[in-house]
């Protein structure tokens, strides 16, 4: 069975699983890793302006040889004009329309939202773009944006998995208020960033019990959530088994509970983290014996001061 798409709130379909071309791909030909993609099964093709990739994006579509309605292709806005960057974008990538145009992240308009969103929405007036969204944006901000918009965002594109699903929780409720579709990136952190952490056990239990990889089960949990997934993979069988994602048994209610639950307390803290709270801890106590000793020696004769250094290690 298909992953299937979802309705956004401008009446359009977003396919309900894509292929990111960020993170490993950026600044390379991501060509030959689009094909295998499409090969495998994926439809949905998410770049951005800063990947600077969007041309070899556009290589890979013209290569696939498939009809322009059979692809759905998502680029994003970094810098520059508004209405100069997203032609520019478009001659990349060899399209005359996207099915999804986003603001990559607010500081890309200077925090300037209702001017920028106006442009937006020209984009989307003069048929340049079927879908506008954002990515990136917090509560605070989204609701900021939507005060003034005439148009309301169809997406929000965030980093999404378990270790931060309780921040964004009140995110994720706006949103749903609004139609505005949550797409989700590096939802895979828990495994490729953070291993060893509180969720793994309930993630290994869950795919123990059905027989797939702890990969599919937090797919799996993110579709739950009514999130859409941006995966990528230089791997075919890795990519298959993100597709067969929507095969497997849905998680149950317990086993979404005992993922939230433990994703609640945070991931595990990496190497360098223990390695700075052990140089913080380190310096903190080398201040705090610098002034008790200086408190001290505050108290002594000249002759004790001098010789102070001769009793330190003793």
């Amino acid at each position: 069975m298909p992953f299937g798409s979802v309705k956004l709130n401008d009446g359009n379909e977003l396919p309900a699983i894509g292929f990111g071309t960020g993170t490993a791909l950026r600044d390379k030909d991501a060509a030959p890793y689009i094909a295998q993609a499409i090969e495998t099964g994926f439809s949905h093709i998410d770049t951005a302006q800063i990947y600077n990739n969007e041309e070899s994006v556009g290589v890979a579509i013209r290569e696939s040889a498939l009809p322009r309605s059979d692809l759905y292709i998502t680029t994003k806005y970094g810098y520059g004009p508004i209405q100069e960057t997203v032609r520019t974008s478009l001659g990349k990538l060899g399209l005359k329309q996207l099915d999804l145009y986003l603001i990559h992240h607010p500081r890309n308009v200077g925090f300037e939202f209702e001017r920028s969103w106006k442009e937006f929405e020209k984009i989307k007036e003069d048929g340049l773009s079927r879908s506008i969204g954002v990515s990136n944006f917090n509560l605070e901000q989204l609701q900021s944006l939507v005060k003034t918009a005439t148009i309301i965002p169809a997406v929000n594109q965030i980093a999404f998995h378990p270790y931060n699903y309780a921040e964004n929780k009140g995110l994720l409720e706006y949103a749903a208020k609004h139609r505005i579709v949550i797409e989700a990136y590096s939802s895979l952190t828990p495994i490729t960033k953070f291993p060893g952490g509180a969720v793994d056990g309930p993630i290994n239990a869950a795919a123990k019990r059905r027989g797939v990889a702890p990969t599919q089960v937090i797919l799996a949990w993110v579709k739950a959530k009514g999130v859409v997934i941006v995966t990528t993979s230089s791997s075919k069988q890795h990519l298959e088994q993100y597709l067969a994602v929507a095969d497997i048994p849905p998680l149950t209610k317990e086993e979404i509970a005992a993922i939230d639950e433990a994703g609640a307390k945070g991931p595990p803290r990496t190497a360098s983290q223990k390695a700075g709270r052990a140089a913080s801890l380190a310096l903190a106590l080398a201040v705090s014996i610098a002034i008790t000793v200086g408190i001290h020696t505050s108290f002594q004769s000249p002759f004790q001061v001098r010789n102070l250094h001769l009793i330190r290690f003793i």
